[in-house]
């Protein structure tokens, strides 16, 4: 995971932040330089490609707690296309 994907995780889907599905992720996003952008975008394709992410390290970066590592990257997948695929609504994670 990049560096810049590891920031926009812990900052925008922290436990904070997690389960606002108020639809304004995509354009904070989209308001960073197109550099940051692409580097998120880069990073969530290289994430979800390797799957080397475990929950125990998405709990440590954003204190959100998933069942097992399916459920994680079914979650990660939809925001990625949420974010980047113009997809429906903002993702939230399970409850």
């Amino acid at each position: 995971m990049n560096r810049q994907l590891e920031k926009f995780i812990k900052v925008y889907l922290g436990l904070d932040q997690a389960y606002d599905a108020s639809g304004h992720l995509r354009p904070t996003l989209f308001a960073f330089k197109e550099e940051y952008v692409d580097a998120v975008k880069q990073g969530f394709e290289e994430l979800l490609r390797d799957r080397d992410f475990t929950v125990e390290d998405y709990e440590r970066l954003t204190e959100v707690e998933f069942d097992d590592e399916d459920s994680l990257y079914e979650y990660l997948q939809r925001m990625y296309q949420y974010l980047f695929e113009g997809q429906g609504e903002q993702p939230v994670p399970p409850n």
